[in-house]
Parts: structure tokens; C-alpha cells; sequence
């Protein structure tokens, strides 16, 4: 199948986009300039140009495709509205072109908010309020009466591996070097899910070659570690102290990343591995940070 991917070039995406040739697909990885069409040929993958932005660009990319992975989405907390709808938009070129097809199209989503202080899962509905680009899953699922093979993966909030990542946890560890204490807040025991983005890779081309019309997956591998035990680990490998924060200096200390950091979000994923058979083998989360994977830099 030919298959087009937004954020071919990134963390997740170009994870995704090996797996896919490896399964067999003919993939189209989306590129917004000339550096990230280098890096999506080098994966394997054909390189066609277009922005989210430009969704004529979106149109055109998908009509050389079968199904579509829309990876892509601009994480600025400061313009989150305008973000989920410049994510709307794209979801709707691509839908354009593939309704009444029966090709794929899937999304990415998240986790977090779906059942604060119990375990989310893949039949929990989040509330759109917490999140703009919420809705925009929602409506996804919706597509399937349109003749469009809808699929939403929710990713745990951390997806981490080697080299790359910039997200929660590298955050966290910069933010240990610069303050000389690894926190975590108050006593630490609420619960962060993760993923690694070689078994996140692998459960987008399982969706893209099982799932049905209108399917809710988690690409969760550990469905929820202690936070103190994230800070404990980050704390040995760059050799500084460990200790709680008060949740009344969360942003202080934290900054934008306090407001989740002290969320209960663990999430669960029996219901996707026995869908699509996914048994996740890369390295834990933990054992990532004892290797070195964030060193703070």
C-alpha cells in the first residue's frame, strides 16, 4: 500500500516509517524543506513536499497515497487553539481525498486526561476540554462513516529511546542539571505510562495493515511508573540529589511541565495488544535513563 506520513522526519514518525517499508508499504513522508526530505530518504521513504499549513499542499501528497499517517502537530502550549485547528484542517484534506475509499487514516493523539486517578483505557473518552486537539480525535472516529478506515493512536506522554527525544523526560533532566536536585512533586507516587518509539513505530504499521474503521489503540508499554521513580533514576545518572517538590512551586521549579508532571495518568494497552497482537520488546523507560539516553544536554 502506498502510505503517506506527516512527520515522517520526526521522533515517532520516522519509526514508523521503517517499520512500514519493512511491512511492505511504498511510503510517502511529508516534507516541509530540504533537510527533512534528506532525512526521509535516507529511512527508504519518497519525499514530497508540503506544511500543514498549506492545506492544498496536504491534498495533493495524499491523492499519490492509499491511507495516510498524520504524525505531524505543532506542540507550542501557547498557541494550542490555533495548533488543534491547523490539525483540523489537515485531518479534513486528507479526508477529503480518501473518503469513500476505504483507505486508512490515522492520528495521533495522547493519553493524558482520559481517567485522572484510575487507569485509561482504550474505551475511556477524554474530555475535549482539557485539550483543543481532543475533539479533533473524536472527530477522526467519526470519519468511519465516510467510508474512511479511521484509526486514533493515543501515545503515552513519554515516548523515549535513543537519541532524539526532547520531550517530558529530556526536559525533566535538563531541568536537574540546571536547578541540582531531581524532583519529583510531593510524595511521587502518581503513575506516568510510556512508550518506546521503536514499539510505537511498530504498533502504526500494525494499525495501518489491521485495524478496523472507527478504532481507538494505546501505544503504551508501561502503564505507569512512578514519577519519584523517574526523578531517582534521573538522579543517579547525572549524579545529582533527589528530593520533592511542594505542588505549590511545581512552576517554579518545573515551569510548563509542572502542570503534567504531577498528573495520576497511567493508561492501559491489553485491549490494543489483543486487537493487533502487539507485544512491545524495546527497553524500559528506566533502564533508558540508566543508559545514558538523558544526559540533560
Amino acid at each position: 500500500m502506498r502510505i503517506l506520513v506527516t512527520g515522517a522526519s520526526g521522533w515517532i514518525g520516522s519509526a514508523s516509517v521503517t517499520e512500514l517499508i519493512a511491512a511492505g508499504h511504498h511510503v510517502l513522508g511529508l516534507a516541509r524543506n530540504d533537510e527533512a526530505a534528506a532525512r526521509i530518504e535516507r529511512l527508504g521513504a519518497e519525499a514530497v513536499r508540503g506544511t500543514l499549513d498549506d492545506p492544498a499542499s496536504l491534498r495533493a501528497a495524499a491523492a499519490r497515497a492509499e491511507g495516510v499517517v498524520h504524525l505531524a502537530y505543532n506542540h507550542d502550549f501557547s498557541q494550542m487553539a490555533a495548533a488543534a485547528q491547523t490539525d483540523r484542517t489537515a485531518i479534513d484534506a486528507f479526508a477529503d481525498v480518501l473518503q469513500g475509499t476505504g483507505g486508512p487514516l490515522l492520528i495521533a493523539s495522547g493519553t493524558l486526561s482520559l481517567a485522572p486517578g484510575s487507569i485509561g483505557t482504550e474505551t475511556h473518552m477524554p474530555n475535549n476540554a482539557t485539550h483543543p486537539r481532543l475533539a479533533n480525535a473524536a472527530y477522526t472516529l467519526g470519519l468511519a462513516d465516510r467510508g474512511i478506515r479511521s484509526v486514533v493512536v493515543r501515545f503515552a506522554p513519554t515516548v523515549h529511546g535513543a537519541g532524539g527525544d526532547h520531550g517530558f523526560v529530556a526536559t525533566l533532566a535538563k531541568i536537574a542539571l540546571e536547578k541540582g536536585v531531581s524532583g519529583y512533586l510531593g510524595e511521587g507516587r502518581n503513575r506516568w505510562p510510556a512508550v518506546h518509539r521503536l514499539d510505537a513505530g511498530k504498533l502504526v504499521q500494525l494499525a495501518i495493515d489491521k485495524a478496523k474503521p472507527g478504532t481507538v489503540l494505546h501505544a503504551v508499554a508501561e502503564e505507569g511508573i512512578a514519577t519519584r521513580d523517574i526523578a531517582m533514576a534521573l538522579g543517579r545518572f547525572l549524579d545529582v540529589p533527589v528530593g520533592s517538590i511542594p505542588d505549590d512551586r511545581a512552576a517554579a521549579h518545573f515551569g510548563w511541565i509542572g502542570m503534567f508532571f504531577g498528573a495520576d495518568a497511567p493508561a492501559s494497552s491489553t485491549r490494543t495488544r489483543e486487537l493487533l497482537g502487539w507485544a512491545p520488546t524495546q527497553p524500559t523507560l528506566l533502564e533508558d535513563i540508566a543508559a545514558g539516553r538523558y544526559a540533560g544536554n
